[in-house]
């Protein structure tokens, strides 16, 4: 198989390369510019393919010569301090316009299939406990960037209706392992630290992880499943974590305890709202599950990581 994947210097990206070179296929590994030439410092083996910045008239032809499978990692990512006049022109730029120009000139260089990672945010931001998001359910974007990944979606959609490629959506929950950044990064960083965290209490809510490893042997499937194509799919590590469970458990891998304050979340609820924090407190307090069932029914994948080895793949490179 010869392959495609943009955002190839990303979190996801790299490690798919990595494992697409690894079971022996071809890969194209897009990135904006290469090193030395103001990008990022290259993580994978494969030669880079320098596209430039994504936008509505970038050229992919270069990238996209004798591919027949294409996987969409790169994006404008949501972001904890917008800078942006105008977040939802900005997201749309890379991810909307970015997107549906990458489909069409995928479908005229003959990529057979798109595989599009788009984001557990196009159904919205929480759940109720034991009430799952499913594949089934409407999209409900809370934000700019889950908005933006909606219409990508649509694009992707509606491009290969016009031109007949095959599409595939796959809708991650947070994605976590070595080298993770963002929200659980921190968390990493306060364990390790021996912070005193106030989440004790915090066991009633439920949230949906993929470890990365998880998600990159999905997405591997998806590249070539012949059931894959024309689904959205909802993938996760199949066991969903309270975050007082989640800290223990990270401490375990650690080798060190976590020491959680067993703090009311009504009250870290009210501090955050004081503090201006409430979306942080969303993710720290509030569920956010999958319902995977479908994406098993359908494809018959598994997840071959568990939480706890997806934990210690974590802190695995870390100084002790």
């Amino acid at each position: 198989m010869r392959a495609a994947v943009t955002g190839a210097n990303g979190f996801v990206g790299s490690a798919l390369v990595r494992r697409l070179a690894r079971d022996g296929h071809d890969v194209t590994a897009c990135v904006r510019a290469l090193p030395g030439a103001g990008g990022d410092p290259w993580r994978c083996a494969v030669q880079p393919v320098a596209v430039g910045d994504i936008h509505a008239s970038t050229d992919w032809a270069r990238a996209l010569d004798g591919v027949s499978v294409l996987v969409h990692t790169a994006a404008r990512v949501h972001v904890m301090h917008e800078t942006a006049d105008d977040a939802l022109s900005a997201f749309r730029e890379v991810n909307v316009a970015g997107t549906v120009n990458l489909a069409r000139q995928a479908a005229a260089a003959g990529v057979h299939r798109m595989v599009l990672v788009s984001s557990v945010k196009v159904l919205g931001e929480s759940t109720a406990p034991g009430r799952p998001f499913t594949a089934q359910d409407t999209a409900a974007p809370q934000d700019a960037y889950a908005r933006s990944k909606q219409e990508a979606e649509d694009g992707l959609r509606q491009v290969a209706a016009d031109t007949g490629m095959a599409w595939v959506v796959v809708r991650p929950p947070l994605v976590y392992g070595p080298g993770v950044r963002a929200n659980f990064g921190a968390l990493v960083g306060w364990l390790r630290r021996g912070m005193p965290l106030p989440l004790g209490g915090v066991t009633q809510n439920r949230r949906s992880l993929v470890a990365l490893d998880n998600l990159v042997d999905f997405l591997v499937l998806c590249t070539q499943h012949p059931q894959a194509p024309g689904h959205h799919f909802l993938v996760s590590d199949g066991e969903d974590l309270s975050t007082a469970a989640l800290l223990t458990r990270l401490g375990q891998a650690m080798h060190r305890p976590a020491r959680l304050l067993p703090v009311p979340p009504a009250s870290l609820a009210w501090g955050a709202a004081l503090l201006g924090r409430r979306a942080l407190a969303l993710r720290l307090l509030g569920s956010l599950q999958v319902d995977m069932s479908a994406t098993q029914h359908i494809t018959g994948w598994r997840p071959p990581v568990s939480v706890d080895d997806g934990l210690r793949q974590v802190v695995r490179e870390l100084a002790p």
